[in-house]
């Protein structure tokens, strides 16, 4: 029996703290009492992070974060976290992320912009290298029916030349026929031109 109080005694001392939480949901009251008989001192949120510094039954012994002890009843404390402290961590995760995004977002909004004014050049150095290459299949067109029509014409002078040429000849002509006309009259007329 002797060793029972003995160790009774020393449990306490050796029990390592092991870190608990006031479940979800609930309010609870932290007391002087270790059967928490007495009219609670102060009330726990659920999440409430303490330190459990030992158990005797149904009730602990319990450190708050600021230095302040007392008993709590066993059966509302937890090892894990409740959902509403990782709800809590997960929104404050998802405020961050959101923080972050907008700054990436506008970290990229220049780039971006750049990015839309070299697509509209391209877009515009598009349209005109599509222009430049129907005005370049059409002049491949024209060309090929100029080569047809140069060689169809191949032999030929153009009209003005060959007007000018007739014109040339015809006024040569005429005159070789005025001076062919007027030697043949001199020369049956001794010289004499007679009209």
């Amino acid at each position: 029996m002797r060793w029972f109080w003995i160790i009774w005694l020393i449990l306490p001392l050796t029990a390592v703290a092991e870190t608990a939480y006031v479940t979800d949901n609930l309010r609870l009251g932290i007391h002087l009492a270790e059967d928490t008989s007495d009219r609670a001192f102060r009330m726990l949120e659920s999440g409430q992070p303490l330190e459990v510094l030992y158990r005797a039954g149904s009730y602990a012994s319990v450190q708050l974060p600021d230095g302040v002890q007392g008993f709590v009843k066993a059966n509302y404390l937890v090892t894990e976290k409740p959902a509403k402290l990782i709800l809590a961590e997960t929104f404050a995760e998802r405020d961050a992320l959101i923080a972050e995004l907008d700054a990436t977002k506008k970290a990229l909004a220049e780039p971006a912009a750049a990015i839309a004014g070299l697509e509209g050049q391209r877009d515009e150095l598009s349209a005109q290298l599509e222009s430049a290459q129907s005005q370049i299949v059409g002049l491949q067109q024209e060309n090929d029916n100029l080569g047809g029509l140069q060689d169809r014409y191949k032999g030929s002078l153009p009209i003005s030349w060959v007007a000018a040429a007739l014109l040339v000849v015809l006024i040569g002509g005429f005159l070789l026929g005025m001076w062919w006309v007027d030697h043949r009259i001199r020369s049956r007329h001794g010289g004499i031109r007679i009209y």
